[in-house]
């Protein structure tokens, strides 16, 4: 898809990253012995936030360097650093996942297609997000194969590695009466993942991009009619025929959401169980309600999360920064297993959220980019380039498994208490 593209977000390092793979973690080889390197533009460099400001600390003092040099009988070195992490139930071969994309037309089709098969070639958990059912089908009823759901989970599992990756399914209230965690669950197509216990249904309660609001799309006039007793349908655009499409953002109390929890655990008893939030000024006590209710992954998407559509005051100017909800989960005590998503794109982000709590984090536009520069490989190439600097950061950290990772790691002159 060459049309797709993302103002404000590092595009371009993005598709050399899936054009190049690791050698884009490194200045071009060319400019060896001719340039001098150091520290010449401010952390973060332009665009940067909180969580971009704060730099990776290394000790001088390394002993789980020491541990690893004595079980491994030599001085290790990065490719030592074991990167596999057990993600909301599902094993990973990266501490990394594959962020929601729905129904919009930049998730669909043949780009759609092509990163589920990456993602699954990876041995990435991946998310699929809402209204992809409502919108474009199951797939099972003469539906566009490469629209409907089915489609991505079959493409998906095409080389999923043994014992590696897993899918979840999101549902919005639209999906819920369309039924799609039913349609899932029942389904033989989605049997060996479920066997095999690689399947999870998480529920949306909100997203980084436009919190407190569902889902939003533009629809022509034909798309109109044919969805408009399913959804709300403004015509917000004037006079050539598109309209919004939006979808209904759901109700939530503690109650509530303790309530859903218990209700998916116990009517998908072999499925796991995902909560994905939106980055509210209660975010803590959300996850914290989530996690007892039973949650086997708490999803916490930050104010810099991506979206295929939404009101440009939205990711302006609403919602927490992904730096201050991870600050506020750590003063409550975050979730057994915390994912977090917001502008991931390079290892710096990723290893910074580790350190601050995160089990893992979720790779959205960053994703879709690689998948549309390449089809066929680009995401691949690009998760190389991710877990090579992974490697290299964790390692210069005297550690060897993100796990590992903890506060001391980082540190900002801004919050030299919370960090």
């Amino acid at each position: 898809m060459s049309d797709l593209s993302a103002p404000g977000f590092p595009e371009e390092e993005v598709r050399q990253r899936a054009r190049a793979g690791t050698a884009a973690a490194f200045p071009p080889p060319g400019t060896y012995g001719q340039v001098l390197f150091g520290a010449g533009r401010p952390a973060g460099g332009p665009g940067a936030d909180a969580l971009d400001a704060l730099r990776i600390v290394p000790p001088v003092f390394v002993p789980q360097r020491l541990a690893k040099l004595i079980d491994l009988g030599r001085e290790p070195d990065y490719r030592d650093v074991e990167l596999t992490t057990a993600i909301g139930g599902f094993g990973s071969s990266l501490p990394v996942y594959v962020s929601a994309t729905g129904s919009t037309r930049a998730a669909g089709g043949d780009l759609g297609l092509a990163l589920s098969r990456q993602a699954g070639a990876l041995g990435l958990p991946m998310v699929i997000g809402e209204n992809v059912v409502p919108v474009n089908g199951y797939g099972r009823l003469g539906e566009a194969a490469d629209r409907a759901l089915l489609g991505r989970l079959r493409a998906y599992a095409e080389d999923l590695p043994d014992g590696l990756g897993g899918v979840a399914v999101q549902q919005s209230t639209e999906d819920a009466d369309a039924e799609v965690w039913n349609l899932v669950y029942s389904d033989p197509a989605a049997q060996p993942l479920l066997e095999s216990g690689r399947l999870a249904f998480e529920l949306k309660v909100g997203q980084g991009a436009k919190p407190g609001l569902g889902g939003m799309t533009v629809l022509d006039a034909e798309a109109a009619a044919r969805l408009g007793d399913r959804y709300g349908i403004d015509p917000v655009f004037g006079e050539d025929g598109r309209v919004l499409r939006a979808s209904t953002p759901g109700t939530f109390t503690a109650e509530i959401l303790r309530q859903q929890v218990r209700l998916m655990r116990n009517n998908f008893p072999r499925a796991r169980v995902w909560v994905k939030l939106h980055p509210g000024r209660d975010v803590a006590e959300a996850a914290r309600v989530a996690a007892e209710a039973g949650a086997d992954a708490v999803t916490v998407d930050g104010a810099e999360g991506g979206t295929g559509w939404a009101p440009g005051a939205f990711p302006a100017q609403v919602g927490l920064p992904l730096a201050e909800c991870l600050r506020r989960l750590a003063a409550a005590g975050p979730p057994p297993c915390l994912l977090v998503s917001g502008r991931m794109w390079e290892g710096g982000r990723a290893v910074k959220s580790l350190a601050l709590g995160a089990r893992a984090v979720g790779l959205g536009r960053a994703a879709l980019l690689a998948a549309a520069e390449d089809p066929q490989a680009g995401l691949i190439r690009f998760a190389d380039c991710l877990a090579l600097e992974l490697r290299l950061l964790i390692s210069a950290l005297g550690k060897y498994a993100p796990a590992d990772l903890d506060r001391a790691d980082v540190w900002s002159p801004d919050f030299p208490s919370e960090f």
